[in-house]
């Protein structure tokens, strides 16, 4: 790790080989993490020079909650990554949570939240349930969601991509190679970012005269093992697809696995693409076609946005799509025959 840049707990967290919740954890005085564990992420934010305070920027003993469903993805690091450095530089701190979907779970990060400096809330991929908005209202704590799931509340900024966009481009990058049939694995349906990509792929297939399939439809959930069971059933198909696009990166290397188990070859045998565009997946073999959507941008641009909230300022655009981008690798090519 190069010491002449500004550490973040997200870098702390994979040198240490715990979680960034625990790192977090560490970080602000918490009793529940193991004394070996302790002492090994004091030494590294030591070694590293971490600050856990600064007036570079704005005089305030603050903090940012950055909430998660789960840290169970690698998309999460980049979020959390653009959020720290907004927040460093603000000198700010960053509590990370996961509250799993689970009721008792958001109440325990309610009470914590209560008891902390919190300048304010960044929910990712949440729902914001009545309650818990009348709540934050209630103590006047600006929140801004990025990748909402359902409707947000009308007061609270989101956050997201252009995921219709970038689901259209992929699958009309696919049919320009000449393929037909055309597999998607879709995300969370509760997601509106999932919502848009299948419609950006439903739309590029109505627009090239292609009847649409809902056998080449597979329910997701952004996760490898989807991936894997969505693309083994895509080519179990008595006429299977010989593309597949899938909404996430970590699905698309899931179809990869289900791709090889047949005995059949990525690209040259079934073309795929992703989105997300994770750092991983340059380097996977081959490199992996796929949406970019910027990720730590996100997350960036949610800390400044919930910090000027806390600042009692105007937002003037409380619906932000940042430009995804289609990055052409060596993972689909057009098909045999």
């Amino acid at each position: 790790m190069d010491d002449n840049r500004k550490v973040t707990i997200a870098a702390i967290a994979r040198e240490a080989g715990v979680s960034v919740p625990t790192v977090s954890r560490v970080i602000n005085g918490r009793s529940d993490v193991s004394p070996t564990t302790r002492q090994r992420v004091e030494e590294l934010l030591n070694r590293h020079g971490y600050q856990r305070r600064t007036t570079s920027v704005r005089s305030t003993s603050g903090l940012i909650d950055l909430v998660f469903n789960d840290l169970d993805s690698p998309w999460a690091v980049e979020i959390i990554r653009g959020v720290e450095d907004v927040a460093h530089a603000a000198g700010v701190g960053t509590v990370v949570s996961a509250i799993h979907r689970r009721a008792s779970s958001a109440k325990q990060w309610l009470d914590n939240m209560r008891s902390r400096s919190t300048e304010g809330v960044i929910f990712v991929t949440s729902t914001l349930e009545p309650p818990l908005q009348a709540e934050l209202r209630r103590l006047n704590i600006p929140v801004v969601i990025v990748d909402p799931a359902g409707v947000p509340p009308q007061e609270a900024p989101t956050i997201g991509a252009t995921n219709w966009n970038g689901a259209l481009r992929a699958t009309e990058y696919l049919l320009g190679l000449g393929h037909q049939r055309i597999g998607f694995i879709a995300g969370p349906p509760q997601l509106l970012c999932s919502r848009a990509r299948l419609d950006g792929y439903r739309t590029a297939i109505e627009a090239a005269g292609l009847p649409l399939d809902d056998k080449l439809i597979y329910p997701g959930n952004f996760y490898h093992e989807a991936g894997y069971t969505g693309g083994t059933q895509l080519l179990d198909l008595a006429e299977p697809p010989t593309a597949i696009f899938a909404s996430s990166d970590q699905m698309a290397l899931g179809v990869y696995e289900a791709i090889r188990r047949k005995g059949l070859r990525v690209a040259d045998d079934v073309s795929v693409v992703g989105f997300d565009d994770l750092p991983e997946v340059r380097w996977c073999s081959p490199p992996l076609t796929t949406v970019r959507q910027p990720l730590a941008e996100m997350g960036l641009l949610a800390a400044r946005t919930v910090l000027r909230l806390a600042q009692r300022e105007k937002i003037e655009s409380p619906r932000v799509e940042l430009a995804t981008e289609l990055v052409i690798r060596d993972s689909a090519c057009a098909p045999r025959g």
